[in-house]
């Protein structure tokens, strides 16, 4: 029997057990640190030899000069026409559904010009060159191509370089599918620090981009840390996290799987469950012990629910909804009779997943929306990734000499008032006497 926390908001301990169910020591590993700070030291001051050299010691992969490991367009297009056709229609689908989503995001210029002829406004421009970061290895993960591509895409990002992993040389074809599907302009088979070092600054081979996004692991992540204002980065991951609110009237089992469904990621991940029926919570936690034994990754899931996962009795769903926003999950599921109604008690949640029929896997595939999303309570003041992030706004001023008699004499008080003089009198010479 799996022993996963159990819960109720009535104990007088339970705001602190919440607490420190939900600490997570994100603070960056020394060691870790340290070997990324050499490497992007290294490739910082030796370029393409450095990336090389790291990728043949960590990836095992043989290459004479970095340029080898760019792959041609026609290698995109294999990929694609290679796979089996439930794969490649599901791979366009998906990316349909989640360009259409996209598209909605986009932010447009605008102006306005007040009665003396000043005019003000936003210009709204795309970045010009994105790295994406796709992990590869052990795990390959079309759908984060999908995700951090069709976005900057959308947005009019004009060139989008890839990096993934290939340790021993094995290439993904679903990764290198997606890639053709989303119009990704160039592919490095590099990976870890030494990737987003190349990125950050550029080498002879790979070009410097304006910002990084895609996940990685602890080295990754670091190195995205380090890089942060040379260039920028779209956030620095946590582990996956899911919080359910019941009512208790959803079968068991459908719930028990989608808590698996984030605590499979890893050991680290999070699942929490909401409910004011005790016995349903009871029905749930059955329904975990008799499904665990048939997933491949059983032992991953056990970890984690045991780690720091729980079980908690609310009084009501008004409760629940409180306890959700101090939380502030990467995914929150809303399955009870009127989500509709729950979600406007809402205010901190990456993503918002409302019915008893919307499986938070649907959005990491398919549905739409990014799956890339706050983790770590950073949904209090941050928001899924999205055509925004590759978007930047620049103000629009032009005074109006009408203008510049009325804003001139009120910048030149304001500018003596700072003891500024300069930008006094940078206004008044604009002044009609």
């Amino acid at each position: 029997m799996l022993k996963i926390r159990r819960y109720s908001t009535t104990e007088p301990t339970f705001e602190a057990a919440l607490h420190q169910l939900l600490a997570f020591e994100g603070a960056q590993d020394d060691r870790i640190d340290a070997v990324v700070a050499e490497i992007l030291d290294d490739v910082k001051k030796r370029g393409d030899a450095a990336v090389l050299e790291y990728t043949q010691r960590f990836d095992r992969v043989s290459a004479n000069q970095l340029a080898d490991l760019e792959l041609p367009q026609a290698r995109l297009a294999e990929a694609l026409g290679s796979l089996p056709t439930d794969q490649r229609e599901a791979l366009e689908a998906a990316a349909d559904r989640i360009r259409l989503y996209h598209e909605k995001q986009l932010i447009q210029s605008w102006t306005y010009t007040e009665e003396d002829g000043t005019m003000l406004g936003q210009q709204v421009t795309a970045l010009d060159r994105v790295g994406l970061y796709v992990p590869g290895g052990k795990a390959a993960y079309p759908s984060s191509v999908l995700m951090n591509a069709i976005p900057a895409k959308v947005a009019g990002v004009k060139e989008l370089i890839m990096v993934v992993p290939t340790p021993g040389g094995e290439k993904n074809p679903l990764v290198l599918a997606a890639a053709a599907v989303c119009g990704v302009d160039r592919v490095f088979c590099i990976g870890g620090a030494q990737a987003v070092g190349a990125l950050a600054y550029g080498t002879r081979t790979v070009p410097q981009v304006d910002k990084i996004v895609g996940p990685g692991n602890a080295y990754v992540a670091a190195a995205k840390r380090r890089v942060f204002g040379v260039v920028g980065i779209d956030m620095v991951a946590g582990p996956s996290e899911i919080l359910i609110i019941c009512d208790g009237n959803t079968d068991p089992d459908w719930v028990a799987m989608d808590l698996f469904s984030q605590a499979e990621h890893d050991e680290l991940a999070q699942a929490i469950l909401l409910c004011p029926d005790q016995d349903f919570i009871d029905r749930v936690a059955a329904s975990i012990d008799r499904l665990l034994p048939e997933m491949p990754r059983r032992d991953i899931i056990a970890a984690a629910l045991e780690g720091r996962g729980a079980l908690i009795q609310v009084r009501d769903l008004d409760e629940a909804a409180q306890i959700a926003n101090y939380i502030a999950p990467e995914h929150l599921e809303l399955s009870v009779d009127d989500p509709m109604a729950l979600s406007q008690k809402i205010r901190h949640a990456g993503a918002i997943f409302m019915g008893r029929q919307t499986c938070e896997s649907l959005g990491d595939y398919c549905a739409g929306p990014n799956h890339v999303l706050p983790t770590s309570r950073t949904a209090r003041f941050s928001s899924p990734l999205g055509v925004y992030d590759f978007q930047k706004r620049s103000s629009l001023i032009m005074v109006s000499e009408a203008g510049a008699q009325t804003l001139g004499r009120i910048a030149s008080t304001l500018a003596h008032g700072e003891g500024l003089q300069a930008h006094a009198r940078s206004a008044e010479y604009r002044l009609k006497p």
